[in-house]
């Protein structure tokens, strides 16, 4: 993922998501190499729900 859009991302996680960075770093770290895996480690840690998870790659596909 870009810088760019990658920076967009955590904006959206952390504003549309309601995402604390904490949970975002969580999950960060669990993706280091392949941040398109960002949004799947996120829900299988229960960090959002499967209706957040839908609205995560509904905004990626528009990216």
């Amino acid at each position: 993922m870009p810088t760019i859009t990658y920076n967009r991302f955590v904006k959206f996680l952390q504003e549309e998501i309601n995402l604390p960075q904490d949970s975002i770093a969580i999950a960060q770290r669990s993706v280091n190499q392949n941040l398109g895996l960002m949004p799947m480690v996120l829900w299988q840690y229960g960090l959002v729900t499967i209706e957040q998870l839908d609205r995560i790659y509904d905004w990626l596909e528009t990216c």
